[in-house]
Parts: C-alpha cells; structure tokens; sequence
C-alpha cells in the first residue's frame, strides 16, 4: 500500500505541539486533506496505521458515498468507532455526513479530541464527538444500537479478545453493520489471536469477507482485510 507523505520538516514544525507530534495528512476523494496528529510517546494507539487508512479509504467507495449518483450510506447515519486511536476512520465517516462517536481509553482522549478540533471545518453535516469506552464494560451511552460500528487494528492483544466480542454484542442491534479491517501479522502470538478472536466472534456474527476490488484501488493490501460483520440474531 502507498505511503501518504508527510509535510515537510518546515510545515510540520509549525503543527507540532511543544514536540509531542507529527502529523499524518490523508487525502480524501473530493481533494480535502484530513491531517491527523500522531503522539511519539505513548502505546499502539497514538500513531496512524495501515489497516485504519484502509478503511477510512474504504468508507469513501461508491458503494456507500457517490455524489454523482446521489449514494451516501453516512448522512444521518450513526456510527460508533471502537478503538479509535487518532480518530482517523471516525473523522472520515464524520466528513460524509455520519454522526460519530469515537471510542476509546481514557488515556487518547486528548489526542482524539485534538484531531477532532484539528479537522472541524472539513465537517459540514456530520457530527463527532470522543467518549472513554474500555471493552466488556457499560456501553449504555452509546446506545441505542448505531447504524454502524466501525473498527480498525482492534485485533491485537489475545486479553482484550473476549471484551471486544462481548462489546460488539451489547452494542450492535439487529439493523448494525459492523466494518471492520485489520492487517493479518503472521509473526509471534498473532496468528493465534486472530484464530481465538474469530472463533469467540462466528459463536455470535457471520462475517463477510470484502474483495479488494471492491475496496479503494490505491489503498488496500493484500495482508489487509476488510470484513463485514452482522449479528446471527
């Protein structure tokens, strides 16, 4: 998958925040440029990655926005991002029109809130908000159920499997689609953290896999996927 360039050395020095940050810039479709902060200290989720850019792109595909054609699976749409990390999926969805919560600990919430504020003005009729959500807890103040839940890298530690599952379970409803995109790690525990994440997750949602060629043609990888993902009730 290609690599977004950075800004220069000069322009990033101007967006960096006493040197907690660089800045990842994301173009979209209609040539605006989503520019996301990323921390250098700080765990997985301070720094943009593949699979969130995957789909990000992905949620710009005519399948759901297609202005010419008048197609936008988003506007007054609901979605609720888990995992969010810098927020880069959330704030795309937001920027077609969704109405978006991001999902996170305790600990992101300034960077979320701080790319939030950072791309305000590419947000014309959606909306996005960020909430502290640890998986397996309460997702009362998410409810009701959102027309979507996206999520991207969130397969990661093989603890946190059970919480996400049992997440997607309280807050999907019949209606929810659940997108969610990971790159597949061949290397150390992950095989076999991916192979107990979908089997705790087929006890309770089918899963359709997406082909990359319905996916944005720039963007995608083969080691990326993207999967649709629906409640068996």
């Amino acid at each position: 998958m290609p690599t977004v360039p950075l800004p220069s050395s000069a322009n990033m020095a101007a967006e960096i925040d006493n040197s907690k940050y660089f800045v990842r810039e994301i173009e979209k479709n209609d040539g605006c440029v989503l520019r996301l902060k990323q921390s250098y200290i700080g765990d997985v989720g301070c720094v943009v990655w593949d699979a969130a850019i995957v789909l990000a792109k992905y949620l710009e595909t005519k399948e759901f926005y297609d202005p010419p054609s008048g197609v936008n699976a988003w506007c007054g749409r609901t979605a609720v991002e888990l995992g969010a990390g810098t927020g880069v999926v959330g704030l795309m969805a937001a920027t077609l029109g969704a109405q978006v919560i991001v999902t996170d600990l305790e600990d992101l919430q300034t960077l979320l809130n701080t790319n939030i504020q950072e791309n305000q003005s590419l947000i014309k009729s959606g909306s996005i908000s960020a909430k502290v959500l640890k998986w397996g807890e309460d997702v009362s103040e998410l409810l009701p159920p959102p027309h979507f839940i996206l999520m991207a890298d969130c397969i990661y530690y093989e603890q946190s499997i059970g919480p996400l599952v049992e997440t997607l379970k309280q807050l999907s409803g019949p209606e929810t689609s659940i997108i969610c995109c990971y790159e597949q790690r061949t290397e150390g525990v992950n095989p076999e953290v991916e192979r107990k994440f979908f089997e705790l997750l087929n006890r309770h949602f089918s899963c359709e896999k997406i082909p990359s060629d319905k996916q944005d043609p720039e963007f995608s990888s083969p080691d990326i996927h993207i999967l649709h993902i629906r409640r068996k009730d």
